[in-house]
């Protein structure tokens, strides 16, 4: 019997990929704490301080045999969870408890596994960002001619292309990928500072040297893997970090949220549609129904994202001088589930843009009402260039248009051309009417713009990134 009597977070047991899910796992967690604990014993010792190389030895025999069991006996009886996974590992090294945990404070661990986390993390994001790059450029380029009705205000507009308007998407992507380097260059470890990072534990366990307490901070940095680490701190790491953090999750979420609004709508238009699968069910009523469920979900959880940006803005501001508790819950929940929810983003983007359709035939049906008066303006000027009075031929046109939008409000097709034709002041130029609703003379540079951007920018950040590891999560639900 399956009990389900108790609350599953959705965003884990439906939508969460495996590999994110594992940065953020208890056991990376706790795995970190104790390559932590290890690298400060180690630089300590590398100083001078009397650690031996058998309590070391003992340090790192251990180091990923974690007794949860005992960690959570330990954590009832002292309600400090850094203290229980101390002493649940001191159990297991006797000889090396009296140099565990040595001049630092909890935010030792804590904070520095945290900045650790979001730089594994951010790396998993870069792949899953590139893993959608790479298919929407082949989109671009595959469609950069195929024409389409484009919209503002979301009232038919001028012509463009498939491909150029995918590319607004792509841009919006290429500027999350540079923001996301930017912020994993800036990214700096907290290192060894002690209760309210002034290092005076370390100062005094090495006698007042304060070149053995600086060069203790750079090992243990450099030992995982920083080479920035910040100079300053209270006892925890500026909290704005977060909010940096999840600022650039929530932008890669709004770019994504961006796209799946442009999915949705079109797909009402009938011009393109997200994969739907042969069993797939758009509705459990209206069985014909194929309703864009994944740019749905995409908006759903992008906005969830989104709404965490703030939420980390507000814990860096009510932070309280070297530091104050009322972020530790706060920041448990939300920046593992703004990095895995962002990640379930990214592959359900992935998932729709590599098997996206596109019906150019009801692209055409779309612009066959619309093109008649898109093309009145070059009407005009050849008119004009054929002797006619431009005031006069433009009085004509916009009571033609009026007519032939009236019959559209009624139903019947798009007659303006006909209207045209049948003018005395057109006369000149009825024979090459026809000619003027050929589609590609009004998306201007569109095809050429993809090129260029595909070229100049998409490119060179692909082949940045060629060895990257493609991302393999799959859509669960």
């Amino acid at each position: 019997m399956i009990e389900k009597q108790r609350f599953e977070n959705p965003l884990v047991e439906r939508y969460a990929g495996e590999t994110m899910s594992r940065v953020f796992s208890p056991d990376t967690k706790f795995r970190t704490w104790r390559r932590l604990w290890i690298a400060l014993a180690e630089a300590e010792r590398e100083l001078g301080l009397p650690i031996e190389e058998a309590q070391l030895a003992e340090l790192r025999a251990h180091q990923d045999h974690i007794d949860y069991e005992a960690a959570a006996r330990y954590e009832r009886e002292l309600r400090h969870d850094v203290m229980a996974h101390v002493h649940a590992y001191g159990d297991q090294c006797p000889g090396a408890r009296g140099v565990l945990h040595l001049g630092a404070t909890s935010a030792y661990v804590g904070d520095n596994t945290d900045l650790i986390l979001h730089r594994d993390a951010l790396r998993q994001i870069r792949v899953a960002l590139i893993a959608v790059v790479r298919p929407l450029a082949e989109f671009c380029d595959r469609h950069a001619h195929e024409p389409a009705l484009a919209y503002t205000h979301f009232q038919p507009a001028q012509l463009t292309t498939v491909g150029k308007r995918a590319s607004l998407w792509l841009q919006d992507l290429l500027l999350d990928v540079d923001d996301l380097e930017h912020r994993l260059e800036q990214l700096r470890f907290r290192g060894a500072k002690g209760t309210t990072g002034t290092q005076a534990s370390y100062l005094e366990l090495f006698d007042g040297d304060a070149s053995k307490v600086e060069e203790l901070d750079r090992r243990v940095s450099e030992k995982m893997g920083f080479e920035r680490r910040f100079l300053v701190t209270g006892q925890t790491y500026t909290r704005k970090v977060d909010y940096q953090v999840l600022s650039l999750l929530s932008s890669i979420a709004q770019s994504a949220h961006r796209f799946s609004n442009d999915v949705r709508l079109l797909s009402n238009k009938r011009v393109l549609s997200e994969p739907f699968e042969s069993k797939q069910i758009g509705s459990s009523a209206m069985a014909y129904k194929r309703n864009p469920m994944r740019s749905e979900r995409i908006a759903s959880l992008a906005r969830f994202v989104m709404n965490l940006a703030p939420n980390a803005a507000q814990t860096h501001a009510q932070q309280w001088l070297e530091r104050t508790l009322d972020d530790s819950a706060n920041r448990r929940l939300s920046i593992p589930e703004a990095f895995i929810a962002t990640d379930a983003v990214l592959t359900l983007y992935r998932n729709v843009i590599s098997g996206m359709e596109v019906f150019p035939a009801r692209h055409r049906v779309e612009m066959a009402d619309e093109l008649p008066f898109i093309a009145t303006e070059n009407i005009l000027m050849e008119a004009v260039r054929a002797g006619g009075d431009r005031q006069d031929l433009h009085e004509r046109i916009r009571q033609h248009s009026i007519a032939a939008l009236q019959k559209m409000q009624q139903g019947e097709p798009n007659d303006l051309v006909d209207r045209l034709k049948a003018d005395a002041a057109f006369a000149t130029i009825s024979e090459r009417l026809g000619d003027s609703l050929d589609p590609m003379r009004y998306v201007g540079r569109a095809p050429q713009q993809v090129q260029e951007f595909l070229e100049r920018e998409v490119q060179p950040c692909l082949d940045r990134y060629a060895s990257l590891e493609a991302s393999t999560d799959e859509l669960r639900v």
